[in-house]
């Protein structure tokens, strides 16, 4: 097909009870590059919409020799409602007549063709439905693993002078399609900086779907990149769409990169180079466009020179580098990322709370955070469930040292050593992901498992 839209085969579905017909049908078609199933009777139809990935049928409403009141046609419409309520199907019959094309939408079908069909007509139908059906297919899959990016756009607070070459580059990098490569600690915001990147592009209305690749196992990684089709292994039991082609003509928001098994790698560069990828277990070459974010905290410099990640690879992530700098870094931006998470959680819990207290400001500029953003984020949280009165008090944070009146090792869960530990490591290095990791004698996937099971739910 030349539409942009329809950059793989299309499958459909031709049904006739004349062979002349069918072999008209596929002359037609084969130009435009259609992937072509044929059946000659009713149960044939069925069978094939049952077992066949199609995007339309094109069907007659007699299979009978001698029949032409189109009501087999109409009933076989019907079945194929009852099974795929979203399928496409256009009618076609010799013996037409505003009754039957009435009775035929009613009964589900998009459009009615009469025969002798006009090729010109016939095809622009085939191709808008086929269009449709792909674009509903997609948006409900995206529903389904709710990947998709949602209308709300996002909020990236940034006034402090360490964030001003930050929202330099997404005004002059987010309305191109480069592959951008956002960099910085854990928990920095590099998630909203993608979020915003997105929005600035001409791909804003188009879905952006996100995978974090250290919480994939290894084993799977490439089905969800790539998809699979049924019986590709012992758990196929239907064809998946991966996550390249849920972003089909939006954006891939790859987070944390770094963490790509290396036996994956040449296959994520093709499809960067040229946007052809194979799912698993199937000999078909999809295309796609994709825009792409990544984003790391590692230094993919030294997992290069590790032999962890390839360098070429590299190069075709980091068109545009943009580094997020830590909290610490952006002091001024806390009291403003304070006042806008207190809104949401207060409207989350519905908490009568207002603001802060002074001292509970002075607080929150003196913390190190070094969870970062996110820190703050369940930090203020913690502080809307705890509070009493109107205002945030210090005590409501959970800030204060620890040396003092908090609890010892010897008092704590082992979740609440493990979570303190783990901070004060991660303080200690800066909140460099393969340091703090090295340090703790932990992998970095063991790592990202636990601090997102602790910045999510833990409390200390």
């Amino acid at each position: 097909m030349t539409d942009s839209n329809l950059s793989t085969a299309v499958r459909i579905l031709i049904a006739d009870d004349q062979p002349d017909v069918l072999s008209a049908l596929r002359l037609l078609l084969k130009p435009d590059g259609y992937a072509v199933h044929s059946a000659s009777s009713a149960p044939g139809v069925l069978d094939a919409v049952m077992n066949h990935d199609l995007d339309v049928v094109l069907m007659d409403l007699n299979y009978v020799r001698g029949n032409t009141s189109g009501r087999e046609g109409l009933d076989l419409l019907s079945e194929i409602r009852r099974y795929d309520s979203t399928l496409p199907v256009v009618v076609m019959t010799a013996w037409s007549s505003v009754e039957l094309a009435v009775e035929a939408m009613h009964r589900g079908a998009r459009d009615f063709v009469p025969k002798p069909w006009k090729n010109e007509r016939l095809l622009a139908i085939l191709r808008t439905q086929a269009e449709l059906s792909r674009a509903l297919r997609k948006q409900r899959q995206l529903e389904q693993e709710n990947l998709i990016l949602r209308s709300e756009a996002p909020t990236l607070i940034a006034e402090s002078r360490a964030m001003q070459p930050v929202l330099d580059a997404i005004a002059r990098v987010g309305p191109s399609d480069a592959n951008v490569l956002i960099t910085g600690p854990n928990g920095s915001g590099k998630g909203v900086v993608a979020q915003t990147l997105h929005a600035a592009s001409n791909r804003q209305t188009q879905a952006m779907v996100t995978v974090n690749t250290a919480s994939i196992p290894e084993t799977v990684f490439e089905s969800e990149l790539f998809g699979h089709v049924a019986g590709a292994f012992t758990d196929a039991k239907a064809d998946r769409m991966g996550r390249f082609k849920l972003a089909d003509g939006g954006t891939l928001f790859l987070d944390e990169i770094a963490t790509i098994p290396t036996n994956l790698q040449a296959k994520l560069l093709r499809v960067l180079e040229n946007g052809e990828f194979e799912a698993v277990g199937s000999s078909r070459t999809n295309q796609v466009d994709v825009r792409v974010f990544s984003a790391t905290n590692a230094d993919l410099d030294e997992e290069i020179a590790e032999g962890r990640f390839r360098q070429d690879l590299l190069y075709r992530l980091n068109t545009v580098t943009i580094r997020i700098p830590p909290l610490c870094e952006r002091s001024e931006d806390v009291p403003l990322l304070a006042a806008h998470f207190l809104g949401r959680h207060v409207a989350k819990y519905r908490k009568a709370v207002t603001g802060f207290e002074p001292a509970a400001l002075q607080t929150l500029r003196q913390y190190a955070w070094p969870g970062n953003v996110r820190e703050l984020d369940h930090t203020i949280e913690r502080a809307v469930l705890m509070a009493q009165g109107a205002l945030i008090v210090p005590s409501d944070l959970g800030l204060g040292p620890r040396a003092g009146g908090g609890p010892r090792y010897e008092e704590m869960t082992l979740e609440q050593a493990e979570r303190l530990l783990i901070q004060k490591a991660l303080g200690q290095q800066g909140a460099d992901i393969s340091k703090t990791a090295k340090v703790l004698g932990l992998s970095r996937s063991a790592l990202y498992r636990r601090l997102e099971k602790y910045g999510l739910e833990a409390e200390s």
